[in-house]
């Protein structure tokens, strides 16, 4: 019966995944907010419906899996937007799931999707500093260029950091509130389902 079980779970989760592909394939820029280099899509909701349903193990599966298959299908930055991705997405979907296995009521997973965005967002400071943006500068022509880039929007910007916290950081937590309010509309149907069969 336990194997039953997990056999189930680990089925929902290549379920989820693969949805979660799919949905980060689909992504799209927003060029009058933020250069057209950093997209937005809503490939964490499947993994937040696993961290909800399933337990925030299974979420952070989600993100890794959805990271490997764009990697393996679609990769053009060399694996490290699949790093990043996975980094923001799995503090996000982890904080959330972790949040919610404690209380398990619709109100406390959206204050859990809330917390979870604001994670990420704070998250993405440090990993776009010191891990995604040092190397696409190297790919890519340069720290000016994409300095240069964020200063088309706004001509006073200087230097990596303030770019971050000025156009990444809300961005990031606009893209986990996306997240979250997609995750609100769909939850109760689709976790009764999850948790059905799990």
């Amino acid at each position: 019966m336990q194997n039953n079980s997990k056999l189930r779970k680990l089925t929902l989760t290549a379920m989820l995944s693969a949805v979660a592909t799919v949905l980060m394939f689909l992504d799209f820029s927003l060029p009058a907010l933020i250069p057209s280099f950093v997209k937005m899509d809503v490939s964490e909701v499947p993994a937040l419906l696993a961290s909800f349903g399933l337990g925030p193990v299974y979420g952070i599966a989600v993100c890794l899996i959805k990271n490997l298959l764009n990697l393996l299908l679609h990769g053009s930055t060399g694996g490290i937007g699949e790093l990043c991705n996975f980094l923001l997405g799995a503090a996000f979907v982890g904080t959330a799931g972790l949040i919610y296995s404690r209380r398990r009521t619709h109100g406390t997973a959206i204050l859990a999707s809330l917390i979870g965005a604001l994670v990420m967002a704070v998250v993405s400071v440090p990993v776009n500093y010191f891990i995604s943006y040092p190397v696409y500068a190297t790919l890519f022509g340069g720290l000016d260029k994409i300095i240069a880039a964020y200063q088309a929007l706004r001509p006073g910007t200087d230097g990596l950091l303030e770019c971050l916290l000025i156009f990444n950081l809300p961005f990031t937590f606009v893209k986990g509130l996306l997240d979250a309010i997609l995750t609100a509309v769909i939850f109760r149907s689709v976790n009764y389902f999850i948790e059905k069969k799990a």
